[in-house]
């Protein structure tokens, strides 16, 4: 066994919940060798029964200097992976079949024991290494059932056992094998999803509780930051008033008084969002959706392109929500911030669901972080001084995409995050809902649908009587 074979990695991965700590083989070991210690002393000097004693004892040994040697060459906290963790069980396998060979077979009453390594592998592993090990185990059984040394007992006495009692244990040793392995293992992979659940759980909890300390912040900078952008707005207005016609200066300082007001915009949206349940019942299509959204970023240096919307349904038309708007709107201010031209915003629905697609000519989402983006803190933003360009900023906290990732799945929303196909460059999002989440004829049906299954049920009773 190479040092490769141990996994010291401590990441979390698929199968992070099936890794097997040496420290645990080695303890199950160790309480394994001492139980056949004692058992092949006890019958060799207490019942002095002849058997092989010194092969016996030279299998127990080798199992005690494997454990001496991974105590000294690995540290205890390290985890196995699969195949590891199979080598050392089917090991184990194979010397108590070792043992059992020299004492009797299948009729030594210890043979029970052979179950032992498939428990584990079913509590700890997954389902192939569990599968094969129980293979093992079956066809050392068959070796064992057929070929094997004398069972130690009584010189002066015989204890013949007749071929169908071991094939009788043979049969309830593979029977116990594929049982209790199937249930420990079912039991196992049970608790595994649990943990994964609850784990989940909580990270949706710490990302909501994340996002109601930032809906605090922006309450506050809201309200610290209206007095200021209204002296701007007071200012530019004057300025535009006093600059003769001619000036190079008009459009800039138009420019500066239709971003100021922008920012009062969104700072007015972001107070209103708590209350997006009563306020906001405007009916709102999907295609008037997009446009709000884009229009805001047209100014940009990138041009925004809105492909005509595909679906052979009619144009679903929901109820206006905040939270939808300001989450597509940090998409597609993310997009515009890195795409090199053009900013691509598309629309699709059917009968079951609505799909907004936004993509932009940018570099894409770097490979290294493209499965933690949507995180608090993580961002593909330069952070060097030497990276920045007029159109990119320094030091993004990588709050946006956080804030639209958990505003849209608040809506029902699936957020698919992937660099578009070679040819094509840049970053493509996909944001697909239910269409009754989207379309208030859909909920108006399901709606009225519920209500009708309530009054049949509700009728059902005086009916009968």
């Amino acid at each position: 066994m190479t040092e490769t074979a141990i996994d010291t990695n401590t990441r979390t991965d698929t199968f992070a919940g099936r890794r097997l700590k040496l420290d645990t083989l080695v303890r199950l070991r160790w309480l394994a060798v001492s139980g056949q210690l004692v058992a092949v002393l006890f019958v060799h000097f207490v019942l002095m029964f002849p058997m092989p004693t010194l092969w016996c004892l030279a299998l127990i040994a080798l199992s005690a200097a494997l454990n001496v040697f991974l105590r000294a060459r690995f540290q205890a906290t390290v985890r196995l992976d699969e195949r590891a963790a199979f080598a050392f069980l089917g090991y184990d396998v194979l010397q108590l079949s070792g043992l059992l060979y020299l004492t009797g077979g299948l009729e030594n009453p210890f043979a029970i024991l052979l179950l032992a390594p498939v428990i584990v592998s079913a509590a700890a592993l997954g389902r192939r290494p569990t599968t094969l090990l129980a293979l093992v185990v079956i066809v050392a059984a068959s070796v064992l059932a057929l070929h094997h040394h004398r069972l130690p007992w009584y010189v002066d006495e015989k204890l013949p056992l007749p071929l169908p009692y071991v094939g009788g244990v043979w049969l309830a040793l593979v029977s116990a094998c594929i049982f209790t392995g199937t249930y420990t293992f079912r039991v196992a992979e049970e608790a595994r999803k649990l943990a994964r659940a609850l784990n989940a759980t909580e990270m949706v909890l710490a990302r909501e509780q994340h996002l109601y300390a930032l809906d605090g912040l922006a309450a506050a900078a809201a309200h610290e930051l209206g007095t200021p952008l209204a002296t701007i707005a007071l200012v530019t207005k004057e300025l535009e008033h006093e600059m003769p016609p001619g000036s190079p200066w008009v459009e800039d300082v138009a420019l500066l008084r239709s971003q100021s007001q922008r920012c009062r915009e969104i700072l007015s949206r972001l107070t209103s969002l708590p209350g997006q349940g009563d306020l906001h019942l405007a009916r709102l299509p999907l295609s008037h959706l997009v446009e709000e959204v884009v229009e805001a970023y047209r100014a940009f240096s990138a041009k925004i392109v809105v492909n005509p919307p595909r679906g052979q349904k009619p144009e679903p038309v929901g109820r206006r929500n905040p939270a939808i708007v300001q989450g597509l709107a940090n998409l597609v201010e993310n997009a515009v911030d890195f795409a090199s031209e053009r900013v691509t915003v598309g629309t699709e629905w059917d009968d079951k669901t609505v799909s907004i697609t936004i993509a932009d000519d940018g570099p894409g989402f770097s490979a290294a972080i493209i499965d933690r983006i949507g995180e608090p803190y993580v961002t593909t933003r330069p952070e060097a001084a030497s990276a920045v360009t007029p159109d990119h900023e320094a030091g993004g906290l990588g709050l946006g995409l956080f804030i639209a990732k958990t505003l849209l799945a608040r809506s029902g929303a699936i957020i698919d995050l992937t660099n578009q196909r070679a040819p094509e460059m840049g970053a493509l999002i996909r944001i697909t809902w239910p269409r009754a989440v989207m379309d208030t004829a859909v909920e108006a049906r399901a709606s009225e649908a519920e209500t009708i299954v309530e009054r049949t049920t509700w009728r059902r009773p005086v009916e009968t009587l």
